[in-house]
């Protein structure tokens, strides 16, 4: 069976509470996950940015943005990841 591949772009929001150090560990973790199952565009970190209402009691998050092209099949494994994730706020994947 062929594989579809098709463009996506990945926006999470990580906890704005823990360290610099772990923020950038759960960064790593999501974007050579999506480098091991696909192939990545683009990783722009945005940094603390101010929510448009409040997630958690917090006011800020962590934005990261990764524009990448992988099977279809693995945004369903990507969503399932970053919803048992406590240090992962938010996430919407996009088809671009």
């Amino acid at each position: 069976m062929e594989k579809i591949i098709g463009s996506y772009e990945t926006m999470f929001i990580v906890n704005p509470q823990l360290s610099e150090e772990d923020t950038k560990a759960v960064v790593e973790k999501f974007t050579s996950l999506m480098a091991a199952n696909g192939e990545i565009e683009s990783v722009n970190e945005w940094g603390k940015r101010r929510l448009a209402y409040p997630i958690n009691d917090l006011m800020e998050g962590y934005y990261v943005l990764v524009n990448y092209k992988a099977e279809t099949s693995f945004i369903a494994e990507l969503t399932r990841l970053f919803n048992i994730n406590d240090s992962i706020m938010r996430s919407m994947t996009t088809r671009v």
